[in-house]
């Protein structure tokens, strides 16, 4: 017998807004709001994707634009942060960092600071329905100008301690490397937020580096290139600075073949943080806790390897130091009971 998965206590600490909505949520709004949605959409999905190219990156961004159009009211963004907090809990997850850009949805909810201030006020309520924790980061879109970016770490600075927990840097790493963006994340850094920018995924080793040099990155979004400079693993994990493995994202971008060439067992053995997340699941499928099912049954790693993962998540989090012992004692308790009592 194996313990279950979904009571493990863990931290979600890599997906992304719109990419976290259910997918029957996008096909409901998409009727409501009058949204043609493509196949790849709606019968074919979730879609074949392969963003290694410019072209494939453009098809994925396409589609996570139309999935984004479908929310259009103040409701929709209440429901999106409830269903993805209920997904959570159902995963085991006790804390949830979800990432939004918020000119993403400026032009539909009065600028900027209201686009925010309707994601923290939903994220609020989510927590309180349903117990699990939700920090906002804000993330800068690494296609546009660092001055753009910029405008996003002081506004997330205004909000630190109210709601937003972190900073990040997302969007296609092949046009905006990290060290452009170094003005913004030095302001988000006086802040006192946990700077979490994208590396490693699309780019290799050096855009992990520049993250770590130019950015001073507490965390790095995916980061699984790293594998291939034995040196940088060895910094990662000497630094502590916690990657966020998404190997069914790795999968459907392009990054790997199959979820089995992933390097997850090799980065864990080599001690290196890792905090599994979904990135995307309304376009890559799978949610959190088939991630720790991915590493139990393609990877072999135990059920103390598991609770270890867990607990590099929360470790990595930016949430509270209650919610953090709170959620690792839950995670001893998991471990020291035998598989036939839960």
């Amino acid at each position: 017998m194996q313990r279950p998965i979904t009571l493990l206590p863990k931290a979600h600490l890599h997906l992304h807004f719109t990419g976290s909505m259910r997918h029957s949520t996008l096909v409901e709004l998409a009727d409501l709001r009058g949204v043609h949605l493509p196949q790849a959409l709606v019968d074919e999905w979730p879609p074949k994707l392969r963003a290694v190219d410019e072209r494939g990156w453009f098809r994925f961004q396409r589609l996570y634009d139309i999935a984004r159009s479908v929310l259009k009211t103040p409701d929709d963004m209440y429901r999106l942060l409830l269903e993805a907090a209920q997904d959570e809990r159902a995963a085991g997850s006790g804390w949830l960092e979800i990432q939004v850009d918020p000119s993403g949805y400026a032009s539909r909810f009065d600028g900027l600071t209201a686009a925010l201030e309707l994601v923290l006020d939903a994220a609020r309520s989510a927590e309180r329905e349903t117990g699990v924790g939700i920090g906002i980061m804000v993330a800068a879109n690494r296609t546009k100008h660092p001055l753009d970016a910029k405008a996003l770490a002081r506004l997330a600075s205004q909000y630190a301690g109210r709601g937003v927990v972190s900073f990040g840097l997302n969007n296609d790493e092949r046009r905006g490397r990290a060290l452009e963006f170094e003005g913004a994340f030095r302001i988000a850094r006086r802040a006192g937020l946990l700077l979490a920018p994208h590396g490693g995924e699309l780019e290799g080793p050096r855009s992990v580096r520049e993250c770590l040099d130019m950015l001073e990155a507490d965390r790095i979004g995916h980061g699984v290139r790293a594998i291939e400079d034995p040196y940088l693993v060895e910094r990662v994990a000497t630094q502590e600075v916690t990657l966020e493995v998404c190997p069914s994202s790795n999968v459907g971008l392009g990054v790997v073949q199959d979820v089995s060439h992933v390097p997850l067992r090799r980065l864990f053995d080599a001690g290196a943080p890792i905090a599994l997340g979904t990135d995307d699941p309304l376009l890559f499928g799978p949610r959190l806790a088939e991630q720790y099912e991915i590493a139990r049954d393609v990877f072999g790693f135990s059920d103390a390897e598991l609770a270890e993962l867990a607990r590099m998540s929360i470790r990595g989090a930016a949430a509270p130091d209650g919610r953090k012992k709170e959620l690792l004692a839950g995670v001893d308790s998991w471990l020291t009971t035998a598989p036939e009592d839960f």
